[in-house]
């Protein structure tokens, strides 16, 4: 009897703890101008206390390096502690600057030890890095990329430097789109990974019927498909949105409305329930990006481009629940106050020709450069060398977004991917007891705990 109160107890925190929800920041302005302490604190705040919505109190970074310095950690850092903001950290993963964001991860630890590692929700190590590396990634000039062997050394690199460290217990996971994710070269990093990573944007699946009344279709089926080959690890949506303004991406149409639709349809199923990170706060600032994804405009305000409240019919939409993770596939390292969900969308999926999103994009994530990406196609061990700003054409501030190397793409292409890649798998320096303990977002987690803690009565 004491036992199955334990349990339902148990069960109760599980569903009833709220995922992260927040925005996407760059570390750097849409002039390329790097962002500095106050400026990630104003944008906190600003996301805070948005008039019509709540709870966005998380920020996903892309790099640990504070712009223009070599390996200063990013200064979101203290001012993520100063507005009590959670954190997905983010380490730039191509380009061969690897070793400076591990010497950032370790000055940040050292700087900022407890006050870090009880806001920090995870780590992800790159961002879009085997889209990059894909056949389209090569034939957008989206920037270089990597061989998915590499991102699990780096993966690896990163296990190592937390271990035994106030973070040692984050679970680390990458970020790219499904394209890449469904591609089976790219399976070792799956392995490697606690978590999966979803970009997303249906409004640059050019290449279908993506007008604002397939978008929630499109996206979902994205979702899935990454779901379906994540071998029961979480997917979080890392970032997806629709621009306020822009040019039309075939039948996709960038406004108002139609960002107010998006957010109603998409967003407000995940907010609460799926770790979540919205592309984006503001990119219109000093210029304009063409397409604006931004929720603010120009002038940092907590009165939104349009209305963020959820109405009881979006906000209450259930979405399906991929199953909850096994012992084996947590084992992979989270500690105690890292809390993670179950995410969206339908469990089964197939990798078919159907697609997800990858927009263009310029500065603002990773250090030192402009990235232009298009979409999707086969793994490729080349890439082209990174663009520079102006050699970028209607690409929007910062944002990235889906296909890298996948079965089949969307957007700028439909190309199949038939490549194949290693098997290496992750290795792991935390055991059951950190991994159950940090699953507090899910039910496999609360259940686990329980366990272990009457085992130790």
């Amino acid at each position: 009897m004491h036992f199955a109160r334990l349990v339902a107890l148990a069960l109760a925190l599980a569903t009833s703890e709220a995922a992260h929800q927040g925005f996407n920041y760059g570390s750097t302005k849409s002039d390329g101008s790097a962002k500095s302490q106050s400026d990630f604190q104003s944008e906190f705040s600003t996301a805070k206390n948005l008039v019509g919505t709540s709870g966005f109190t998380s920020a996903r970074l892309y790099t640990m390096i504070q712009g223009g310095t070599p390996n200063t950690p990013i200064s979101a850092i203290p001012a993520a502690v100063a507005e009590e903001t959670s954190l997905l950290l983010g380490l730039w993963a191509s380009g061969g600057n690897f070793a400076n964001e591990i010497a950032a991860l370790k000055s940040a630890i050292a700087a900022y030890g407890d006050d870090l590692a009880k806001l920090v929700v995870g780590i992800s190590v790159g961002s879009e890095d085997l889209y990059r590396n894909s056949v389209d990634g090569v034939k957008a000039n989206a920037g270089l990329g990597i061989n998915p062997d590499e991102l699990v050394s780096y993966i690896n690199q990163v296990r190592s430097t937390i271990a035994g460290t106030k973070l040692s217990g984050a679970p680390i996971g990458h970020v790219d789109t499904w394209t890449a994710w469904v591609n089976g070269s790219n399976s070792a990093v799956i392995d490697a990974c606690d978590w999966l990573g979803f970009d997303g944007y249906p409004y640059f699946q050019n290449t279908m019927a993506n007008s604002i009344s397939d978008a929630k279709a499109l996206f979902d089926d994205s979702v899935a498909k990454t779901q379906a080959v994540a071998k029961g690890k979480e997917v979080w949506i890392t970032e997806t949105g629709w621009p306020v303004s822009g040019k039309t991406e075939n039948l996709a149409v960038a406004n108002l409305a139609n960002a107010k639709t998006y957010w109603d349809e998409v967003g407000c199923p995940l907010f609460g329930k799926t770790n979540t990170w919205w592309y984006i706060l503001q990119d219109a600032n000093p210029v304009t990006p063409n397409p604006s994804f931004g929720i603010v405009g120009s002038t940092l305000s907590t009165t939104p481009l349009f209305d963020l409240s959820c109405s009881a019919s979006s906000s209450s939409a259930a979405a399906s629940s991929t199953p909850a993770p096994s012992a084996s596939s947590v084992a992979g390292g989270k500690a105690s106050g890292f809390t993670t969900t179950v995410s969206s969308g339908s469990a089964a999926a197939s990798s078919g020709a159907a697609g997800a999103a990858k927009p263009t994009f310029t500065v603002g994530k990773g250090p030192g450069g402009s990235y232009n990406g298009s979409y999707a196609g086969s793994w490729n061990s080349s890439s082209s060398a990174r663009p520079s700003s102006s050699a970028i054409s209607g690409s929007s501030s910062g944002s990235s977004s889906s296909g890298s190397s996948g079965s089949s793409g969307s957007g700028a292409s439909g190309q199949s991917s038939s490549s194949t890649g290693s098997s290496s798998s992750p290795s792991s320096s935390t055991n059951l007891s950190n991994s159950a303990n940090g699953l507090s977002g899910s039910i496999f987690g609360a259940v686990v705990a329980v366990c272990l803690a009457l085992a130790a009565l």
